[in-house]
């Protein structure tokens, strides 16, 4: 029987890896055999989860899966930390699960160089656009922009199209410089959509609409979409001040599908 985990919590045994002092999941890997690299954000990682996708591929491709998904990642992380790009020279693959664009460095706002939803500082342009923001009081961009938008939809407009080509840039500048097949991975609670969501911001991956991914995918080797309608929470381990958080990210069933879905691809393109 699934249920809900409360006040329970899972010990991701974390590890870390030369060059960084991110703490990535474990069991650590050493990197000198053939291995799938496993690149994203919180739901790489498995945040909440006790097999996330990377794990349940161990046992059905013929190499091992490193797992270097950082909590709450933009592409930023991704591209800028030292042993994810040392993993990269020497994995036979790699899948890349989908981040939103709001957690970017962009010409509106820089965020923190490890912790990529944490809002660091406005720019001059971004001051200019809103001047009736006193941008000390946030700390996370979700909260930022989700005032932003409150105060006004048509100049969080310009914000928007600004995260959505800070997107576009670093997604293809990271395909064209890998140096072995990327695969794509959405994995969320809902399929990618150009939907309208109102006074909210919506569910991750923020900002990202259907052309987007279609454009993007053009320059990987695929592209694999998972998302689930069943209970997000169901066998989740969480405390209960991490409900909310929990809430907001797919579940169990989700990383089922996604192993399901992706291994196929995967035993095609490393056998």
């Amino acid at each position: 029987m699934s249920f809900e985990h409360r006040g329970l919590s899972l010990d991701y045994h974390p590890v870390v890896y030369p060059g960084s002092v991110l703490r990535f999941r474990g069991p650590r890997h050493e990197l000198g055999a053939a291995y799938l690299l496993c690149l994203g954000g919180s739901e790489t990682f498995g945040r909440f989860i006790h097999a996330p996708f990377p794990a349940q591929l161990r046992g059905s491709l013929p190499c091992e899966v490193v797992n270097m998904g950082v909590m709450n990642a933009g592409m930023d992380v991704i591209t800028q930390d030292h042993a994810i790009r040392a993993a990269l020279q020497g994995a036979r693959a790699v899948v890349l699960q989908i981040t939103g664009a709001a957690n970017l460095n962009n010409r509106f706002y820089s965020v923190h160089p490890r912790r990529n939803d944490r809002f660091v500082k406005a720019s001059t342009l971004l001051r200019t656009l809103y001047r009736d923001v006193d941008f000390t009081e946030f700390h996370f961009t979700r909260h930022l922009l989700t005032h932003l938008r409150s105060l006004s939809r048509d100049r969080f407009g310009v914000v928007e199209t600004e995260l959505r080509a800070a997107w576009m840039a670093r997604m293809a500048g990271f395909l064209d410089q890998a140096p072995v097949p990327v695969h794509l991975l959405w994995l969320a609670r809902q399929p990618p959509g150009d939907r309208d969501t109102g006074a909210r911001l919506g569910q991750d991956p923020l900002f990202v609409t259907l052309d987007m991914v279609r454009r993007v995918a053009s320059g990987a080797a695929s592209l694999t979409i998972a998302t689930t309608q069943a209970h997000g929470m169901r066998s989740m381990f969480f405390a209960p001040r991490e409900e909310a958080a929990a809430r907001a990210l797919p579940g169990p069933e989700a990383h089922v599908l996604a192993t399901r879905l992706l291994a196929p691809v995967l035993i095609r393109a490393l056998t």
